[in-house]
């Protein structure tokens, strides 16, 4: 018996084969591009590499997908744990008769303006999204504007929205096309950027709200919601937004912890998501928790990892069942995330665009304390040409202690210590 998975988070991948192996099951991995996972293929266990399979196929191409899931024998179920490949997921989940969410509530989802607008409507948000239109001169760029639409669309977003306002790609990841404006000069600024980027989706305008980010990480089965645990998550100074670092779990007091799992639990009730992980990404403000984004998968980076560790489990057991069309049984288990080691952990960034070469210190990250690990998630030889999100990230940094603040200090630490080294283009 199989179970296949449409791409996959770039860790992760040796838990879930390790999960689908302890099942019973192979995993059979369907990737556009194998050298994305290189660090886990190359750290399996004996055990996961005996349960993997790997089908090197263009993953954008759904019929290609479709004739590669019909030879697969034996299949049983279909893990999507990816944004970009949901809907397609879910297509093809519900085309081949396996177990898997509805793709009308998927499609919801993926749209970040839709999300808004519901949750506004049924009390859950103070913001609603409005659609900055696309210019009619080129229909076929969703953010092009001419100067007179441009200046239409600022209007219309001080009228409706007002600032500080978000402009946001309604279905971009990894803050790729995030504009925070505080100011009409900024605002009219990123109408101008917009202009001349690729969207995923279209563009839309929302209110900006003012507090620490946090993600509420949680595992649902036919509407019955469980808060794993909450991860902090520190942003770049503005004008980026770009992930800087994060630490697992939180240490909310009791009473707020409640409100946040009745929160989060009534969020993803409304927006349609009933089955299978979430990672909802939120802003604590001064009135409560306001939803940035829900992400309905494992968090990404090594969220997935920071929940294995602090749970004292595999949680990629909770994935091979839900794609088994089966309750997880984590959902029946004592979930106490203080109960194992925390984790803090650190994307590290260059500071110049040009071509990777390597990093000077990681040889001496052994002498910090947490057991400091290295998660490379670029090879030298990259070219680096994105600062302002996380595609220009080229490894993390993670270590463990016994709170999760006490974790970040230690690999805020040792990430300081690790320096990307970047050929600029006037020094080839």
């Amino acid at each position: 018996m199989t179970i296949a998975a449409l791409e996959a988070l770039t860790f992760g991948l040796g838990r879930l084969a390790e999960a689908a192996g302890g099942a019973g099951h192979r995993l059979c991995l369907l990737t556009g591009d194998r050298a994305v996972y290189r660090h886990e293929l190359a750290h399996l266990t004996p055990e996961a590499l005996a349960a993997l399979d790997i089908v090197d196929v263009d993953t954008f191409d759904e019929s290609a997908c479709a004739a590669a899931l019909a030879a697969v024998p034996d299949l049983r179920g279909l893990v999507n744990s990816t944004d970009t490949w949901s809907v397609p997921g879910a297509d093809l989940a519900a085309k081949l008769g396996l177990p898997g969410p509805d793709p009308a509530a998927v499609r919801l989802l993926r749209d970040k303006s839709r999300v808004r607008t519901l949750l506004h409507e049924r009390g859950l948000s103070r913001g609603r999204a409005l659609t900055v239109p696309a210019d009619p001169a080129d229909p076929s760029n969703p953010a092009h504007a001419s100067a007179a639409s441009a200046a239409a669309a600022a209007a219309e977003i001080l009228r409706e929205i007002g600032l500080p306002a978000v402009l946001k790609d309604s279905a971009g990841t990894s803050s790729r096309n995030v504009w925070p404006v505080r100011n009409e000069q900024q605002l009219h600024a990123a109408l101008g950027e917009a202009a001349q980027r690729a969207f995923a989706g279209r563009l839309f305008a929302e209110p900006f709200f003012s507090g620490p980010v946090y993600s509420a990480e949680t595992l649902s089965w036919e509407g019955e919601t469980m808060l794993l645990g909450v991860l902090s998550r520190q942003m770049s100074p503005e004008p980026s937004v770009r992930e800087e670092a994060a630490a697992f779990p939180v240490a909310f007091p009791a009473p707020e912890l409640g409100l946040l799992q009745d929160w989060v639990g009534r969020v993803l009730a409304t927006a349609g998501h009933d089955t299978g992980f979430a990672h909802v990404e939120f802003v604590l403000t001064t009135e409560g928790p306001e939803l940035v984004e829900i992400n309905r998968r494992i968090g990404g980076a090594l969220v997935g990892e920071a929940l294995c560790r602090a749970l004292g489990t595999n949680v990629y057991e909770a994935m091979v069942d839900t794609a088994l069309g089966r309750r997880p049984a984590l959902l029946d288990s004592p979930v106490d995330a203080s109960s194992g080691p925390a984790t803090g952990f650190v994307l590290v960034y260059p500071d110049r665009r040009g071509t990777l070469t390597g990093w000077t210190g990681l040889d001496t990250l052994s002498a910090f304390p947490g057991s400091p690990e290295w998660y490379p998630t670029a090879l030298p030889g990259r070219r680096v040409e994105h600062l302002d999100d996380q595609r220009g990230c080229t490894g993390i940094v993670l270590a463990e202690a016994a709170t999760a603040e006490l974790a970040l200090h230690r690999a805020l630490s040792a990430a300081g210590s690790v320096r990307p080294v970047v050929a600029a283009d006037d020094e080839g």
